[in-house]
């Protein structure tokens, strides 16, 4: 898991039936979930949504730092 956005991926082991939340909160430690997209097999889930062998999880940030800056810099 890469919190940065840098698209670098692995995989890691978690006790099924590990919730949503339980699984960000160890793995994005000072993070915030509203900042996130968080998905389970490409699919928006609920923070209490229970994880399953084999399913596959993306947290993807809202808010990547810089990013507005650019915008800005391109309407100029």
């Amino acid at each position: 898991m890469n919190n940065d956005g840098g698209g670098f991926a692995d995989y890691i082991e978690v006790e099924l039936n590990t919730t949503v939340n339980k699984l960000f909160s160890e793995q994005m430690c000072g993070c915030q979930p509203e900042d996130y997209l968080i998905r389970v097999n490409r699919l928006p889930v609920a923070a209490d949504h229970a994880l399953q062998e084999g399913d596959r999880v993306t947290i993807t940030p809202t808010k990547i730092e810089g990013a507005r800056f650019n915008i800005v810099a391109c309407r100029r």
